[in-house]
């Protein structure tokens, strides 16, 4: 199996089955949205577009970020914590982050593509296993932030909080161990996540706007069993939990 990391710049030319990651936190929020009872999270790249589509799907959630920080007007940010014990059941979401939503809008040309992060992990690999690919391409939302790039529509993390991506590259590297039939000791991985530096920030206690215990979350290996398949249909991009 030929396996490939690259970034929001590049993600664009990925075809066969795209994996986008982004573990702090857009997709391990989104999969303790689905395990709080949501039946479908819509992914879109800019607040106004998700504000625009709250008015065509009446009852609709909002929820995400822009800089890392909650957005005026959503009924949700971006953290898992703030999930934890909430009733979601039936409920649509529509959900822009400054990294991972914008993974998910900008890989075009993915055939079968998945959101993913530690929470889900065993069940990623899991569901791409049933699907025999010759090839899986993960998209290390994280990175793009480091390689100067522009910021998205909105805005991206402050500085402080820009790294390598090395918390996303850490979950697609554990991801590419499972997928090549390997059994990895979790803990180095997850130890990437914690040193990463956005996971210094969430470890901080004088940063409580990034609290710290989402990073106890966004590192609970396995949490959940199921993986999150995103489709395009009616013109939205449609993400669901999938049984593994």
């Amino acid at each position: 199996m030929r396996i490939e990391q690259v970034t929001l710049e590049t993600c664009g030319q990925a075809s066969g089955p795209v994996v986008v990651i982004d573990v702090l936190r857009a997709f391990t929020t989104a999969a303790f949205a689905f395990a709080a009872g949501a039946r479908e999270i819509v992914l879109v790249g800019a607040v106004e577009e998700a504000l625009a589509l709250r008015e065509r799907l009446p009852g609709a959630l909002l929820m995400g970020e822009v800089g890392g920080l909650a957005v005026g007007g959503f009924d949700f940010d971006n953290s898992p914590a703030t999930l934890v014990g909430r009733d979601l059941r039936g409920a649509r979401l529509i959900q822009r982050t400054s990294a991972g939503t914008q993974g998910v809008v900008r890989s075009l040309r993915a055939e079968l593509l998945l959101a993913s992060s530690f929470v889900c992990a065993g069940a990623t690999a899991r569901y791409l296993r049933r699907h025999a690919p010759a090839s899986v391409t993960f998209v290390i939302t994280g990175n793009y932030f480091a390689s100067g790039g522009a910021a998205p529509p909105g805005g991206g993390y402050p500085a402080d909080m820009r790294g390598d991506g090395d918390e996303d590259a850490a979950c697609a590297d554990y991801l590419a161990e499972l997928l090549r039939g390997a059994a990895p000791e979790p803990a180095p991985f997850l130890r990437r996540v914690r040193d990463s530096p956005p996971g210094r920030i969430f470890a901080d206690l004088a940063r409580p706007e990034f609290p710290a215990e989402d990073l106890g979350y966004c590192t609970d290996l396995d949490r959940f069993d199921f993986a999150m398949l995103v489709e395009r249909r009616g013109g939205l991009l449609r993400m669901t939990p999938v049984a593994a």
